[in-house]
């Protein structure tokens, strides 16, 4: 190109966009100056607090600060998403989302937009819901649990993680496919539902694959089904639930990371080519493999689509369920 065309070009582009390479460089090398505070909205325990611990401690080698976990459980993961939606928009305040973020709308008259009050960062993986029951219950099999179940109308009953968790809402779609009568028993968070279930208490869980899996391989529960559309590497002998006995039935959680709206564009692009690193890593994979699920990537514009998408997915399932918050 001749040096007088080529300082024409540069001369254009500084013209319009003048303050673009110089802010976006400033405000990157600045982030962080301190501690990360990534709220996870629900007790220690539970999926989200697996999936979002692992994360937290390798962002924060990353970022060359702490990312310190803060579980703010309660009312179904509002309190503490409503507490980052207050929150400054700074990049030092981060919220651990997952499918239930997508159940709120159609469950609660929310404090917040749960679309317009945040800045999507970034995916972080996939895992499908486990069928598993209490290792004493007689059963070996989706169809014996469907036998058994019809035999006992209105006594079997089955464990989740609080009206609305998406343990309830899978195990609802559960419960509208198979015309099962089986009896709903909430509790505070995922972690005590599956206590429940494993002590014998309650004799059905549908919860995720990457929190339950640990108690399936220890023998203190009983797989009888994956809730994905194919069977998973973590257990490769276990069918899906769908080929073994409730045909097209699939649910599956996700994880991700969100800011509060307003956040600056060059933190949420540090945050999100951060983490793309830390999932694209063989040790990241491993892990979530390892643990039932699935690393999984999208721009903050892709992740922000597919949360609206699986907002109006599982308020299909609410309003044909008949869910209602206690």
């Amino acid at each position: 190109m001749p040096q007088t065309l080529r300082s024409a070009t540069c001369g254009l582009f500084f013209a319009l966009f003048p303050a673009a390479p110089y802010t976006t460089s400033a405000a990157a090398q600045a982030y962080p100056s301190k501690p990360v505070r990534m709220i996870i909205p629900f007790p220690p325990g539970g999926s989200n607090d697996v999936v979002g611990r692992m994360i937290a401690f390798q962002l924060s080698e990353r970022l060359g600060k702490q990312v310190v976990v803060d579980n703010q459980g309660g009312a179904g993961g509002i309190i503490g998403t409503e507490a980052v939606a207050r929150a400054p928009a700074d990049g030092y305040i981060l919220l651990l989302i997952s499918v239930a973020h997508a159940f709120g709308a159609s469950m609660y008259k929310l404090p917040y937009d749960p679309i317009g009050a945040f800045a999507p960062v970034a995916l972080l993986g996939t895992g499908p819901v486990v069928l598993a029951v209490t290792a004493n219950l007689p059963v070996n099999s989706v169809k014996d649990l469907l036998a058994l179940a019809r035999e006992k109308p209105g006594q079997l009953n089955y464990a989740s993680a609080g009206v609305g968790s998406f343990q309830h809402l899978a195990s609802s779609l559960f419960k509208l496919q198979s015309g099962l009568d089986i009896v709903h028993i909430p509790f505070k968070g995922g972690g005590p539902a599956m206590m429940d279930v494993i002590a014998g208490n309650t004799q059905i869980a549908i919860g995720s694959l990457i929190q339950t899996l640990p108690h399936i391989r220890s023998g203190r529960l009983k797989p009888l089904g994956v809730g994905s559309a194919k069977r998973v590497a973590a257990l490769p002998d276990l069918p899906t639930i769908s080929e073994a006995g409730v045909p097209g039935y699939e649910a599956t959680n996700w994880w991700g990371i969100v800011a509060p709206a307003g956040t600056p564009r060059p933190v949420i692009e540090r945050l999100h080519r951060e983490l793309s690193v830390i999932l694209a890593s063989a040790e990241t994979k491993k892990r979530f493999e390892t643990e039932g699920g699935e690393a999984a990537q999208m721009s903050p514009e892709e992740f922000g689509r597919f949360i609206a998408s699986e907002t109006v997915k599982w308020a299909k399932v609410v309003k044909e369920a008949g869910i209602k918050p206690e």
